[in-house]
């Protein structure tokens, strides 16, 4: 039909139809048996729509049609649908229910959250334009899906989030609006039903107003973008070692901690939003350690988390000890593979450098935690 298309084009306009041609897949079940009513193996689209919305439906095909292969269908990715449509729904509840004054105070870490999100939101609309340039739809939903999910909801809405009953900075307060406003429009081609809503009911709208006419325009990246975003991922492996260290020792998030930082804190731009989200004060260049001490490493950065008061110490104790030995029979392992010359003469030479790296990183974990052990038997 596609070749008769074209001939047709040719013959009665003298001109080619069209471009670009995009092939879908044959849509299977989970098991990969093609769809078909003697196989009893196709849903109803009505009854699927009725449990998990037409945005669900949409999403949940959109996020099993790959460019160029079968469409594997699976409820399941429905229900991820309608669950993610939960998440944008509350996030509006959430936004909609602060209150804004020009009276109170731009916290830093708000401003610094806003100044990482913004350049997140430029890289993701230019990598979103670059995905539809090339037809790769099941790639843009998933990328625009995690911004959403992971990069908003989870990061910038809590660094941003007020003191309970308390009101949230004017300009605060715009930016998350201009946000939430540019994540509708990158939203709306996958999942058009919940933001048309959502957008009519984030601003003032005109009489017959809509999003699907409403251009939306996100800025270009910009120079410097991808430096802030990559110090705001180290941001995140922070927080994410300091709240796991609470929930291995059953430290309330509620309680304040000290981090003391071998050197000069990377994510200097970023602190107060570290402090914010972990619950904790920073001291740089500490050259000593509490008795009671967790640490963590983020790049080439030790970080140590006073546990002073928190911790059992036996239970420490033992846990250290039984790491340690862990350690040492993984770093055995390693030397004896780095000491055989026939491999390091004859594996490719990243195999190799990854083994070296894997040798220095478990020996100065071993003497980390020799040296917490230390600190534990003498106290």
């Amino acid at each position: 039909w596609v070749a008769r298309m074209i001939m047709a084009g040719y013959e009665y306009t003298g001109k080619r139809p069209f471009k670009h041609v995009y092939f879908t897949g044959i849509v299977r079940d989970k098991l990969g048996r093609k769809m078909s009513k003697s196989l009893g193996n196709s849903p109803d689209p009505l009854d699927l729509i009725a449990r998990y919305s037409a945005d669900g439906v949409r999403m949940g095909m959109m996020l099993a049609a790959p460019a160029g292969n079968d469409i594997l269908f699976d409820e399941a990715l429905c229900l991820q649908g309608r669950n993610f449509c939960n998440k944008i729904w509350n996030a509006f509840r959430l936004v909609n229910g602060w209150e804004a004054s020009d009276k109170v105070e731009r916290p830093a870490a708000a401003a610094q959250a806003s100044a990482w999100f913004d350049a997140r939101l430029r890289t993701a609309a230019a990598n979103q334009a670059d995905l539809f340039s090339k037809f790769r739809l099941s790639e843009a939903l998933m990328d625009i899906f995690l911004l959403f999910r992971d990069d908003f909801s989870g990061w910038y809405l809590e660094a941003i989030k007020p003191a309970a009953g308390q009101p949230l900075d004017a300009a605060t307060y715009s930016d998350v609006l201009r946000f939430f406003d540019h994540l509708l429009h990158l939203l709306h081609p996958f999942m058009p039903f919940i933001t048309e809503e959502l957008w009519q009911n984030l601003a003032e709208r005109t009489e017959g107003e809509s999003l699907m006419c409403s251009a939306g325009t996100i800025a270009a990246p910009e120079e410097g973008d991808e430096a802030t975003i990559k110090c705001f991922a180290d941001v995140q492996q922070i927080v994410q070692n300091i709240r796991g260290i609470r929930a291995a020792k059953q430290i309330s998030p509620r309680e304040p901690l000290s981090v003391a930082v071998g050197g000069e804190l990377p994510v200097q731009r970023f602190a107060d939003i570290v402090c914010k989200m972990a619950n904790v004060t920073i001291a740089t260049n500490a050259t000593e350690a509490a008795d009671a001490t967790s640490h963590f490493m983020v790049g080439t950065t030790e970080y140590r988390v006073n546990l002073e008061g928190n911790v059992d110490t036996e239970a420490e104790l033992a846990k250290a000890q039984a790491e340690i030995e862990r350690l040492k029979k993984f770093l055995e392992g390693i030397e004896k593979k780095l000491s055989n010359e026939r491999f390091v003469s004859h594996a490719p030479e990243a195999v190799v450098a990854m083994e070296r790296k894997k040798q220095a990183d478990a020996t100065t974990k071993i003497q980390l935690l020799e040296e917490t052990v230390a600190k534990l038997t003498n106290r």
